[in-house]
C-alpha cells in the first residue's frame, strides 16, 4: 500500500506554486502559475484577488490529477504575508490585494505615532499590513458600504482563500505578527493597537494554530477535498523548509524580494530587526498552544531590482541574461547600487529611500551595473545576517529561491556574510507548507523530526578573508547612510 501524499500551496507575490510531496518528503508532481502585478499610480502595488484564487484552484487541480489516486492526508498553505484585501461576507472581493511592496498609506501612518511601534515590536512602516487596512477604511467607497451593512471582511490572502474554498474565516498566528496588530508575545488581536488604526475585531479573521485541524478546503474542480492542517506565512515556511528550525540557524529566500528569518528561543525586540512569530502549535483543545519564535529582516527589492534593470533599463534580456553579463567581469568598476525600488527595509527602515547608481564613468559597461547590483543584494543581506547575530549566535546560513540558481551571486553573498552557504532547493517555501502539513497531520512527530527527511544542500564557503571584507563592509555602510538620503 503506498503512503499518502502531502500538498503543498505557496501563494507567492509573482506565482502560485503547488507541488504534492510522499511521506519522506520526496517531490511527486509540481505546478505553477504566474500572478500579475500592477502599479496603478506611483508607490501603490496591487493584484487582482480573483486571479490569485484561480490560479490557486488551477494548479492544485493540476497536481490532483497527477496523483494517481493516491491518498492525500493533508495540505498546507502559505501566503505572502503583509498583502491585504477587503470582501464581503458572501466571499466577493471589494477591493483588489493591497501588495505588502505598496506605499500608499505613507502619510496615513504619521498619524498613528510612535504607540504601534512600542507594543508591536515593529517600526512604524508601510510594508505592514495594519496601515494598508487603515487606508481602505478611509479611502475605499466599498468598503465604507460593507462596514456600514456589516458585511465587511478584512484581512491577508490566506483569510481570503480559506473563506473561499470553505475553510474558516480565520488566519494563523505567524501571519497576525507581521500586521502590526499583535503585541510581541500576544496570542490574539491586540484592542490597543486595532485603536490605534481604527479597526474592529469583528472585521478581522479569527486567530488560530498554524498547524492542526484548521479545517477543509473544497473546490468543484478538485477530486477530493483537502485537510488544511497547516497555514502560515510565506516566508516562515521557507524557514521550516529550508530546515533552520533551530535557534542560531538562518534562512536567507531570494525572490522578488530577500527575505532573512532567525529562530530564536523567545520573543525578541532587537529595534532594527521585526519580531515575529515563526508559527504557533496547537494545544490538546486546538487552540494556540507553543509558540515558536524568530527574528526578520527584509530587503524588498532583489529579484524585483535585476527584472527593472533588464526589462526597465534595457540593459539584458532578462535577469538571467543580467547574471550572465555580471558572471562575465571580475568586479563593479567602481559602481555601487542601492536596491531601495520599494524604501529601504531592515535593518535601516527608510521608506522614504529611492534606488540609486552611483560611481559612473566612462569605463562602466552594463556587466558593472549588473555585477553592482548582485553585490548590493549580497550586502544588503549581509545588513541583516550581522544584526540578527547581535542577538542571537549564528550557527549557519541556508539560502533557496530562484536566484540561487547563480553561481555568480551564492560567491558574492558567502563574501559578504563570512560564512559557509548552504544551499537549497528554489521551492524551499512550498515545501515548507507540505512539510509543516505533515507535522499539523501527525504524520511527523515535530517540526524538527520532519526536518531530518530534507535533503542536504550543497555548500558555497567565501574566498574572501576579514582583511577584505571589512573595509567593503565600511565603505557599503557610508554609500547607503549617504545614498538612502537622495
Amino acid at each position: 500500500m503506498s503512503s499518502p501524499l502531502l500538498l503543498g500551496i505557496d501563494e507567492g507575490t509573482t506565482a502560485v506554486k503547488v507541488a504534492l510531496y510522499d511521506s519522506q518528503l520526496a517531490p511527486i508532481a509540481r505546478a505553477r502559475r504566474p500572478l500579475q502585478v500592477v502599479h496603478p499610480q506611483p508607490g501603490w502595488v496591487e493584484q487582482d484577488a480573483e486571479l490569485i484564487l484561480d490560479a490557486v484552484v488551477d494548479a492544485v487541480a493540476e497536481v490532483l490529477d497527477r496523483a494517481d489516486g493516491r491518498e492525500v492526508l493533508a495540505a498546507g498553505l502559505d501566503h505572502q504575508g503583509e498583502s491585504v484585501l477587503a470582501w464581503e461576507a458572501s466571499g466577493r472581493a471589494l477591493t483588489p490585494v493591497i501588495v505588502w511592496q505598496d506605499k500608499r498609506q505613507q502619510m496615513l501612518l504619521q498619524r498613528i505615532g510612535e504607540r504601534a511601534v512600542e507594543r508591536s515590536g515593529l517600526p512604524l512602516d508601510p510594508y505592514f499590513s495594519a496601515g494598508k487596512l487603515a487606508w481602505l477604511l478611509e479611502n475605499d467607497h466599498a468598503v465604507q458600504r460593507a462596514r456600514h451593512d456589516g458585511s465587511l471582511r478584512l484581512g491577508t490572502i490566506d483569510a481570503f482563500l480559506s473563506d473561499r474554498l470553505g475553510a474558516r474565516f480565520a488566519t494563523d498566528l505567524s501571519t497576525a505578527s507581521r500586521t502590526q496588530l499583535l503585541a510581541v508575545g500576544g496570542r490574539d488581536w491586540d484592542e490597543q493597537l486595532l485603536s490605534a488604526f481604527g479597526l474592529r475585531r469583528e472585521w478581522l479573521p479569527s486567530l488560530e494554530p498554524s498547524l492542526g485541524a484548521l479545517g477543509e478546503l473544497r473546490h468543484e474542480r478538485w477530486s477530493v477535498p483537502l485537510a488544511l492542517t497547516a497555514r502560515l506565512v510565506d516566508q516562515q515556511a521557507a524557514l521550516a523548509g529550508s530546515g533552520a528550525v533551530a535557534a542560531g540557524e538562518l534562512k536567507a529566500t531570494y525572490g522578488t524580494g530577500v527575505f532573512v528569518l532567525g529562530r530564536t528561543g523567545e520573543p525578541v525586540q532587537h529595534g532594527r530587526l521585526l519580531p515575529t512569530v515563526a508559527w504557533a502549535l496547537p494545544d490538546p483543545a486546538g487552540a494556540i498552544g507553543e509558540i515558536a519564535h524568530a527574528l526578520d529582516g527584509g530587503v524588498f527589492a532583489a529579484g524585483s531590482l535585476l527584472d527593472w534593470l533588464a526589462a526597465g533599463l534595457g540593459l539584458a534580456e532578462d535577469a538571467a541574461g543580467l547574471a550572465a553579463l555580471a558572471a562575465g567581469v571580475g568586479d563593479s568598476a567602481g559602481v555601487v547600487v542601492l536596491p531601495a525600488l520599494a524604501g529601504l527595509g531592515a535593518p535601516w527602515w527608510r521608506p522614504d529611500a529611492h534606488g540609486v547608481i552611483a560611481g559612473l564613468h566612462a569605463g562602466v559597461r552594463p556587466a558593472h551595473v549588473a555585477r553592482a547590483a548582485l553585490e548590493a543584494i549580497a550586502w544588503r543581506v549581509a545588513d541583516i545576517v550581522e544584526a540578527i547575530g547581535e542577538t542571537v549566535a549564528l550557527h549557519s546560513l541556508r539560502v533557496d529561491g530562484g536566484l540561487t540558481a547563480d553561481a555568480t551571486l551564492l560567491q558574492i553573498q558567502a563574501d559578504a556574510v563570512g560564512v559557509d552557504l548552504t544551499v537549497g532547493p528554489p521551492d524551499t517555501t512550498v515545501l515548507g507548507a507540505a512539510l509543516l502539513a505533515g507535522v499539523g497531520a501527525g504524520l511527523f512527530a515535530s517540526v524538527g523530526d520532519a526536518a531530518e527527511h530534507l535533503p542536504r544542500g550543497r555548500v558555497v564557503a567565501p574566498r574572501a578573508d576579514a582583511s577584505e571584507r571589512s573595509p567593503q563592509r565600511e565603505r557599503w555602510r557610508a554609500f547607503v547612510q549617504a545614498a538612502a538620503s537622495l
